[in-house]
C-alpha cells in the first residue's frame, strides 16, 4: 500500500500523524449551545416487503414512513440514514454447511446473498428520488454490500487491506453518484469495525467522518470511553479526531436506554447519539433497535422531554453537519452529479411525501394511534422540567 498515493497531499498527511497534538475528544463547538442530538439509521437498501425483508424500500408505507411521522411531530429534528449502494445480504447469521470446513469457512460466504446488482440503487430511482425529498435527512455510506466472507457475515471490512478497502469506498461513492443519491462524505462501517486501513481508506478517499463505536453500557462521564463495539477507547461523548482529516463520532443511547441516560449525556455537555436499524427483524437476529412503532413512539416521547427541559440549549443536527461545523476546511460536497435525477422521478417523491405528511396531520398513520400504548409499554412517563 505504501506506493499507492495520489500526490504530495498525502504525504503531508501521513507526516502531521506523527504530530498527534491535533488530535483527540472535542469537547463542544458551537456558541449558544450546551450538547446536541442527532439520530441516525442503518441499514437503508431498496428491499421491500416482498423481498427477503424491507429496508425502506416500501417508501412511505414502510419503515420510511415511520421515520417522516417522527420528523413531521419534531421540527427540530434532523435525521442521518446510512445508505448500502449495492446490498447483498440476506441474513448476518452463519447457516450454511461451508460453516463447518476449516480454511474454506473463511473464504466463502456462510450466509446466502443477493445477487451482485439486484439492489443497486442505480437500478431503484424511486428508490433514490424518495430520499432526497425526505425533510431534513442527509445521506451517507454503509459499506458497499453489507457482506463478507468468513464467519463475521456483516464485517465487510474486516482483513482487507488499505488499498481494497479505497477501492470499495470509491465504488460505493461512485455507485451513490450515478444513481443521483445525495450523499455527505461520511461513513458507518457495517459489524461497526474501523480498522487502520479502513480508517486510511476514509482519509485516501475522501471520506471526512466515521460512526464506528457503540457504547449503551458505559456509566456517562465527560471522560468516558467506548468499550462495547467497534472502536474502542475513544470518547463516548465528544466528537474526536482519530486521524488527520478524519472525525469520529460515538453511538451512545439505543431502544434499550433509558431516558435518564440520554439526560445525562446532555448535562454533560456531549453529544447525544441515538442509533435505530430500519428493519427490526431479519432471519436469524432481531434489532433491538429496530424502527418499529414502539421504538418511534418511545423516541417521541423522549423529544418531547429533551425539548420541555433544555429548550434552545440542545443543538438538532446530523452528524455531516456536526462534523462540517468542526472541519477548519470547506465541507466536501458530493459532486453536482450526484443532484443529478429524472425529473419524473423527483416530482413524484416530492407529491408523494406531501401527501403522506398531509395524511399524517390527520392522524391517520399508526405510531400516533399507538401513542397511549407504547408510554405503558416502556414504563416511560412525562418528566417535568428541573
Amino acid at each position: 500500500m505504501d506506493g499507492w498515493q495520489f500526490g504530495p497531499a498525502q504525504e503531508l498527511r501521513r507526516e502531521f500523524i506523527l504530530d498527534d497534538t491535533n488530535l483527540g475528544p472535542i469537547y463542544w463547538y458551537r456558541p449558544g449551545k450546551s450538547a446536541a442530538v442527532v439520530l441516525s439509521v442503518d441499514d437503508i437498501f431498496p428491499g421491500t416487503s416482498q423481498s427477503v425483508y424491507e429496508g425502506g424500500g416500501d417508501l412511505e408505507k414502510g419503515a420510511l414512513g415511520r421515520l417522516l411521522w417522527l420528523l413531521e411531530r419534531h421540527p427540530q429534528l434532523q435525521l442521518t440514514l446510512f445508505v448500502t449502494p449495492d446490498w447483498r445480504r440476506m441474513s448476518p447469521v452463519a447457516n450454511r454447511f461451508w460453516r463447518h470446513v476449516p480454511w474454506l469457512r473463511d473464504r466463502v460466504y456462510l450466509a446466502s446473498v443477493l445477487p451482485k446488482g439486484k439492489m443497486d440503487l442505480r437500478n431503484h430511482p424511486e428508490f433514490v428520488a424518495f430520499l432526497n425529498a425526505m425533510p431534513r435527512t442527509e445521506i451517507a455510506l454503509h459499506g458497499l454490500h453489507h457482506i463478507n466472507r468468513g464467519h463475521s457475515v456483516s464485517d465487510e471490512f474486516q482483513n482487507q487491506d488499505r488499498a481494497t478497502c479505497a477501492s470499495m469506498l470509491a465504488e460505493a461513492m461512485r455507485i451513490f453518484e450515478e444513481s443521483g443519491l445525495r450523499h455527505v462524505r461520511g461513513l458507518q462501517p457495517p459489524g461497526w469495525n474501523c480498522r487502520l486501513a479502513l480508517q486510511q481508506a476514509c482519509r485516501d478517499v475522501g471520506i471526512e467522518w466515521v460512526a464506528s463505536a457503540r457504547d449503551v453500557r458505559t456509566p456517562v462521564s465527560k471522560d468516558a470511553k467506548t468499550a462495547m463495539s467497534g472502536l474502542s477507547g475513544v470518547s463516548m461523548l465528544f466528537p474526536e479526531r482519530i486521524a488527520p482529516n478524519l472525525l469520529h463520532v460515538s453511538t451512545n443511547f439505543q431502544a434499550t436506554s433509558a431516558p435518564e441516560r440520554a439526560f445525562d449525556i446532555l448535562d454533560a455537555g456531549g453529544i447525544l447519539s441515538i442509533k435505530a436499524h430500519i428493519t427490526k427483524n431479519v432471519p436469524g437476529h432481531m434489532h433491538l433497535d429496530g424502527v418499529d412503532d414502539l421504538y418511534m413512539n418511545y423516541l417521541d416521547r423522549l423529544f418531547d422531554d429533551i425539548e420541555q427541559r433544555y429548550g434552545d440549549a440542545v443543538d438538532w443536527t446530523t452528524l455531516g453537519r456536526l462534523a462540517t461545523s468542526l472541519s477548519a476546511s470547506s465541507p466536501t460536497l458530493a459532486t453536482e452529479k450526484a443532484n443529478i435525477q429524472p425529473v419524473a422521478y423527483r416530482a413524484a417523491a416530492e407529491d408523494r411525501l406531501g401527501k403522506f405528511i398531509h395524511q399524517t396531520g390527520n392522524g391517520s398513520w399508526g405510531p400516533q394511534n399507538a401513542h397511549t400504548k407504547s408510554r405503558a409499554s416502556t414504563g416511560y412517563s412525562k418528566r417535568t422540567s428541573p
